[in-house]
């Protein structure tokens, strides 16, 4: 059995129905950033036998347009869980804490009021500069939270179906 601060493989998830629907909702605002989560994402979700044809992939404007799409396709019916992936930055006119905060606690709200499970992969660095080494890191940092998502998604979706099971 997997320590608490170790994240189980995919071989110790029981096997998911294949005819389950994800979606994946993502911000445009640094699209080449947040792109690199929705790629790793499918590749992890592919890795567990779901391709491209079960996840269906909405795009917004940013990050804060991003609850209200994740509750509509949770109410839907459609998903077994949802994605959300944003990157918020200090723009320098506001709090971008204040905005990630604020998609954050939405998004826990959505997936407590419908039940459906929303992964949040939306990330708020303490500073962002436009320099290439910096948009590097964050590239590769959003392609490890993307396969981070998708391990979570798949974990909880098997969690909480063992869970109904037992009910």
């Amino acid at each position: 059995m997997p320590s608490m601060s170790e994240a189980p493989s995919l071989i110790d998830l029981p096997p998911l129905p294949r005819e389950l629907r994800f979606a994946f909702v993502e911000a445009s605002w640094h699209a080449d950033i947040v792109q690199r989560s929705r790629d790793a994402f499918f590749a992890e979700m592919a890795r567990a036998g779901f391709g491209p044809g079960a996840i269906d992939v909405f795009d917004v404007a940013g990050a804060f347009e991003i609850p209200l799409h994740v509750q509509r396709l949770a109410q839907s019916g459609r998903y077994a869980a949802v994605v959300g992936s944003a990157l918020v930055v200090d723009g320098g006119v506001y709090r971008h804490d204040f905005v990630a905060d604020a998609v954050v606690r939405a998004l826990m709200d959505v997936q407590l009021k419908t039940g459906v499970p929303v992964i949040c992969a939306v990330q708020a660095p303490h500073h962002f500069h436009e320099h290439v080494e910096h948009r590097k890191f964050l590239q590769q940092h959003f392609g490890a939270k993307g396969t981070e998502a998708a391990q979570a998604l798949l974990s909880t979706v098997a969690g909480l179906r063992g869970l109904d099971a037992r009910t």
